[in-house]
């Protein structure tokens, strides 16, 4: 047995978990001699009560190793343990890192520039904006947005990566050959085809449950420079991860939202324990510019989408960009008044929009009202 068909195998045995595999490899130095160890070797290990013990003396009557292993290879996912110089750096420092990671795409060398967005899976239209927003943001700086594929805010997260055609990781409180949720199955395929990584601790199969999102929260939160709350309840499992990214010394962000709605409480309550108010991606860089010498000009180009300048420095605009401008004029305008001046669907003209922010060319006001930055260019 090798060192890595160990670890799945310990993975899968219950009750085992990180931290007492981290004190069994220091009495017994190898994962494979962990499993070959006899009960009352195994009994004289900090931690290591007469269940766990049992467990770990009957591994195969929990895990069937050389199915999980066929499974792998027939899925075509790769499986790095806490020894593979792949493990993202980040992860591996903190307090309980995973045994193994299963991995559908790439880790794209650790990872170490990343920052997680997440949220509530019950959101208003603007925390879906916000996280789209700043997402897209982080992704044309070049750092890997990471959440956690779950309807709202994270599902808006990794779509904002996308669109800015940059890398995005999702971390599933399931095995990452289940779809969860089912509609999102279409997104976790896409993530893994376009450079980026749908992961998880998890083996094959395992379907998700109450006890896995908390454990999947503090992989999002390990793997990261920091979180990202956009937006969150009071109950909110983002609140979860919020609370593990302080402990690991991860900076939290939080997105501020209405006093009076029960949907910003969670991230609004962060901000009074001292998460770091944020309102556009230059809160986020400007905690991390000694990370990064060349972070300021990134994230100019971020703000301003220097890449879709011309020669002479005009930014050059799409037919849609052009009608939506046009709607707008000189005026402050209201989305439902540009979607009928320009003839474009709502969703077309919300996109649209967002774009325009992008290009620093249109900004965003109170009451979903637009307006012409000033000295833009059309």
């Amino acid at each position: 047995m090798t060192p890595r068909e160990a670890y799945i195998a310990l993975n899968m045995v219950p009750n085992v978990g990180p931290v007492r595999v981290r004190a069994l490899l220091d009495k017994f130095g190898q994962p494979e001699a962990i499993l070959s160890a006899r009960r009352d070797e195994l009994l004289h290990v900090e931690n290591i009560g007469p269940e766990v013990a049992q467990s770990i003396v009957n591994w195969r009557q929990h895990a069937d190793l050389d199915a999980e292993l066929a499974r792998i290879e027939k899925a075509g996912v790769l499986v790095v343990t806490r020894d593979d110089a792949e493990y993202p750096k980040r992860l591996r420092e903190i307090y309980d890192p995973p045994l193994v990671l299963y991995v559908r795409g790439s880790l794209g060398e650790g990872d170490p520039h990343a920052v997680a967005i997440v949220g509530s899976r019950r959101t208003t239209l603007y925390g879906q904006e916000m996280a789209r927003k700043l997402a897209y943001q982080l992704a044309r700086a070049g750092l890997t947005v990471v959440s956690g594929a779950a309807r709202g805010i994270d599902t808006c997260a990794h779509r904002g990566a996308l669109q800015a055609k940059g890398r995005t990781v999702a971390v599933l409180g399931c095995g990452v050959d289940v779809a969860y949720p089912p509609e999102n199955k279409g997104l976790l395929e896409q993530i893994a085809a376009k450079g980026g990584a749908v992961i998880s601790e998890f083996p094959l199969g395992t379907k998700p449950d109450r006890q896995s999102f908390p454990m999947r929260n503090r992989v999002i939160s390990g793997i990261s420079l920091g979180v990202v709350v956009a937006e969150a309840n009071a109950r909110s499992g983002a609140l979860i991860t919020a609370s593990f990214a302080a402990e690991q010394g991860r900076q939290v962000f939080a997105v501020p939202g209405r006093a009076d709605s029960a949907l910003s409480k969670g991230s609004n309550h962060l901000i009074k324990d001292g998460a770091k108010l944020t309102e556009d991606v230059e809160d986020i860089l400007s905690e991390f510019e000694y990370l990064f010498p060349n972070m300021r000009k990134a994230e100019q180009t971020a703000a301003s989408g220097d890449s879709e300048h011309g020669a002479a420095g005009i930014l050059k605009f799409s037919e849609a960009e052009q009608k939506v401008l046009t709607a707008i004029g000189d005026e402050e305008v209201v989305m439902d008044d540009i979607i009928r001046r320009s003839g474009l669907t709502s969703a077309c003209v919300s996109a649209t929009l967002l774009a325009l922010e992008m290009k620093r060319v249109v900004k965003q006001l109170p009451g979903k009202v637009f307006a012409r930055s000033i000295g833009a260019q059309e």
